[in-house]
């Protein structure tokens, strides 16, 4: 219901590579890190994104989406389901293709406002999962 297999492989394949990964921190016991490590296993450039703004596996991080003084493709959300809403609108205005929200980030209507912005959008999934999958 929150991703179908042709979003999933789009926003893998097709919308580009500059992914923001909202909570990324040097914490390498957090899902987002190992996460964003295997993004980048997969050609995709990572742009931590955290209060700290702390340089995450070499590449630079910026405290908020509007920080970022480039494009990005994908935003991807490590936020509970309560602060995923306003990273979704975040997207939005820096004007990003795609928001991808982590497994069991769920936001029905961060998901319809988003959709209807134009952008794709994949809630409950993980991308280093989807990734191998795409053979």
């Amino acid at each position: 219901m929150y991703g179908d297999p042709a979003t999933i492989r789009r926003i893998l394949t097709e919308l580009g590579d500059t992914w923001a990964v909202v909570g990324l921190s040097s914490n390498q016991q957090r899902a987002a890190y190992r996460v964003a490590e295997v993004l980048q296993l997969h050609g995709k450039r990572i742009v931590p994104v955290h209060p700290k703004a702390e340089t995450v596996h070499g590449e630079r991080g910026y405290a908020s989406l509007a920080d970022i003084p480039f494009d990005v493709d994908v935003v991807d959300v490590f936020l509970n389901s309560g602060l995923a809403g306003q990273a979704a609108d975040e997207a939005v205005a820096i004007g990003a293709k795609a928001v991808w929200y982590q497994l069991g980030v769920i936001d029905e209507a961060a998901y319809d406002r988003t959709r209807a912005a134009g952008l794709d959008m994949v809630m409950d999934r993980c991308p280093a999962i989807e990734l191998p999958r795409l053979g």
